[in-house]
């Protein structure tokens, strides 16, 4: 499945521990990714800088849902319920 175009939810809604470009200490769940453009679309997808992490995500059905509030909020709670104790 590819990703929804202008979607981004993924780019937002999950926390990523790792460095990111521009974002050296990673980012908080519910954070917009200061890589990703106003219009959602990661601007780093396709270069060298795009990190392991958000290449080995893949999107799914479920995980993308119909919209972006759906993806949005299924990756929210996603987030939620795999938070480290």
């Amino acid at each position: 499945m590819e990703c929804r175009p202008g979607c981004g939810a993924c780019c937002i809604a999950i926390s990523i521990s790792s460095p990111l470009p521009h974002m050296p200490n990673g980012k908080a769940a519910g954070l917009r990714c200061i890589n990703l453009s106003a219009d959602n679309y990661c601007q780093v997808h396709q270069s060298e800088a795009y990190p392991p992490v958000c290449r080995n995500l893949r999107p799914s059905a479920e995980m993308c849902g119909q919209s972006f509030e759906e993806a949005f909020n299924y990756l929210t709670q996603l987030e939620i319920f795999t938070k480290p104790a």
